[in-house]
């Protein structure tokens, strides 16, 4: 997290590395673990330098175990999203949701399970 107490968005190559490691559930996961869950076909020294950043940057922790290395999540998969999503919400329609609703369905009608699922939503205060 930064200083304001937000996630910082991650690089794409990165956010793959996070999205595999979350995809695994136990922990700590051991870098061959991460590469089969992985739709890019990496070399070990990409992978590695890719946790390395990710350790760096304060998501994961790595630790030795035998010869081999284990990485553990800090940041969890739901914390992530909620960020990213509020951030593109901010930047891109100024934390309107109505905007936001409208550029995802300009000619389309919602369903009604979709404006039931929205109104729950709204409901409970966006929870």
């Amino acid at each position: 997290m930064d200083e304001r107490g937000t996630i910082p968005r991650l690089p794409d190559a990165e956010l793959a590395v996070m999205q595999a490691l979350w995809a695994l559930g136990e922990y700590p996961a051991h870098t061959g673990d991460i590469a089969a869950r992985l739709e890019k076909d990496w070399k070990a020294p990409t992978l590695l330098k890719l946790l390395s950043r990710l350790e760096e940057r304060g998501f994961v922790a790595g630790s030795k175990e035998g010869r081999a290395n284990g990485y553990t999540p800090l940041v969890r998969r739901e914390d992530y999203l909620a960020s990213e999503s509020r951030s593109f919400l901010e930047l891109l329609h100024g934390g309107s949701l109505s905007s936001l609703m409208a550029a995802l369905y300009p000619e389309t009608k919602l369903s009604k399970e979709d404006v039931a699922a929205l109104e729950r939503i709204l409901e409970k205060g966006g929870k």
